[in-house]
């Protein structure tokens, strides 16, 4: 067809080839710099490589440390973030630990990456860092590298989930402060709250397993505290202040203090301890008040004790004796848990404590006020069993002494303090349960006596109130006169105590 000889080339015919386009080419370039602008040369050699280079399936989005002139709260959900996601083949890690930290802060080192799944989904993280020509300035950032196809379920799902699930860590691994004004505030102070709250870590080891209560008044507990922190949407649509009061109620050594630790210890707030005898007046209890934090539980315990305030129902002139005077109204404390002043802060919980429920004015006690009214009574059979847990590390069941003791339990009076004082007094089991049914016994015959005595004042009272000379009528004339103060006109006035 054709001749060998057109297809054939020499070493010499090779080389002119290549001499003759290089020549060409250099021309060409000389031309190319001189005529034609430059940022028309670069647009087409971006042209160029865009279209011969493989477009990427993946993009990466970069999470600076600083956000303009702030922290960027996304770096810092990230860190706190990962510090769960380190795994095996994580080679490098960062450890450090503060004073005041029970834990270790554990990080990844730059270059380090970590592959996470979300809904099936994969994403890679890494750390990066780096310094500057000088040397005196390191910026720090993360970079985030998922498929494209993922864009809109990282920014929109995933990002959120990551932030959501630092605030959990961070939740669970700070530690609960207890304010008081008695407490004098210091530099090493790591509180958030203003004012002159001082506050110290919370290490009240009570949590909801160790107290003795019955079960289901527990469960009921915890419950509604679980209710009210998912409800931030609910009491905006409502228009409420999201709040939540309790009242707890009952003698002496039931448990009211503990259970307030509890609370903390389950939901991690702060617990700021209120005493309103050291409050001047109404105006010095808002100030107060505005200085505590978001999450918190504002504890006022004994208010019948502690607060010396009257009813809304006082007249002018007495409410006007009592502003003068510097005292703190009940007209005040409604005003800041259920007024206008109530509505400052968010998941705000107020307890009240009082061993008298009957002494305090109805107002307090309505709901939007006390909404849970809890009734820290006498121990129960149920509750000895996690006294007996608690103590000796015995299931309630497990030794006979422990039926006998919860049926005298459940038929007199005695207080979860008192048998835990009696759980303390030996190290051998059978000892002390056998001194815990000793003291029991020896508690129900003196509720016998008291109950038998109580009953015979009754019944001579009639008698004794002719004669005016008992003794116990005295006494509750005595405990009614305090009460009868303000009457007037056939008006009565209800007082606080």
């Amino acid at each position: 067809m054709y001749p060998s000889s057109d297809f054939s080339f020499s070493p010499s015919s090779l080389f002119s080839a290549y001499a003759s386009l290089t020549g060409f080419l250099m021309l060409f370039r000389s031309m190319l710099h001189d005529f034609v602008p430059e940022k028309l040369r670069s647009y087409f050699s971006h042209l160029f490589e865009r279209f011969f280079t493989p477009r990427s399936k993946t993009i990466t989005v970069v999470i600076d440390e600083n956000f303009g002139l702030n922290r960027n709260q996304v770096f810092d959900a990230a860190e706190m973030y990962l510090r769960n996601r380190i795994g095996p083949d994580t080679e490098r890690l960062r450890v450090g630990k503060i004073p005041k930290q029970k834990h270790f802060t554990i990080s990844i080192e730059k270059g380090e990456e970590i592959s996470d799944t979300f809904e099936g989904s994969e994403v890679k993280w890494s750390y990066v860092q780096s310094e500057n020509e000088k040397g005196d300035k390191v910026k720090r950032y993360y970079e985030l590298t998922f498929e494209k196809k993922l864009r809109d379920k990282v920014m929109d799902s995933y990002l959120s989930h990551v932030v959501a699930e630092s605030e959990e860590i961070k939740r669970n691994l700070r530690v609960v402060k207890l304010y008081s004004r008695d407490v004098y505030a210091s530099d090493d102070d790591d509180g958030m709250a203003g004012g002159n709250w001082g506050c110290i870590n919370l290490e009240h080891p009570s949590t909801f397993d160790t107290l003795a209560m019955d079960p289901n008044a527990k469960k009921k507990i915890v419950d509604d505290l679980e209710r009210f922190l998912k409800r931030r949407d609910f009491y905006k649509r409502v228009g409420k202040a999201w709040k939540r009061g309790y009242l707890l109620y009952g003698p002496p050594g039931t448990g009211k203090s503990s259970l307030i630790a509890a609370m903390a210890n389950y939901l991690k707030f702060d617990v700021f301890d209120l005493e309103l005898s050291s409050i001047y007046d109404n105006g010095e209890l808002k100030r107060v008040l505005l200085s505590t934090t978001n999450r918190s539980i504002l504890v006022i315990e004994d208010i019948d004790c502690n607060a010396e305030v009257r009813d809304r129902e006082a007249d002018d002139a007495n409410q006007e004796d009592e502003r003068r005077s510097g005292k703190v109204t009940l007209s005040g404390i409604l005003n800041f848990i259920d007024g206008l002043w109530s509505s400052f802060g968010d998941e705000r919980i107020i307890v009240f404590t009082t061993n008298h429920k009957d002494r305090l004015d109805p107002a307090l006690l309505r709901p939007g006020r006390m909404d849970v009214h809890i009734n820290m009574s006498y121990c129960t059979g149920l509750g000895f069993r996690t006294l007996v847990s608690n103590y000796l590390g015995l299931d309630g069941l497990n030794h006979p002494l422990c039926e006998e003791i919860e049926a005298l339990i459940d038929s007199t009076e005695v207080t979860p303090a008192e048998l835990a004082e009696e759980l303390m007094q030996d190290d051998d089991t059978d000892v002390v349960l056998r001194g815990v049914v000793s003291f029991v016994e020896k508690r129900k015959v003196e509720r016998s006596k008291t109950s038998k005595e109580v009953s015979n004042c009754k019944a001579t009272d009639d008698d004794e109130k002719q004669n005016g000379s008992l003794d116990c009528v005295k006494k509750k004339k005595k405990k009614k006169s305090g009460k009868q103060k303000g009457k007037g006109k056939g008006k009565a006035k209800a007082y606080l105590y």
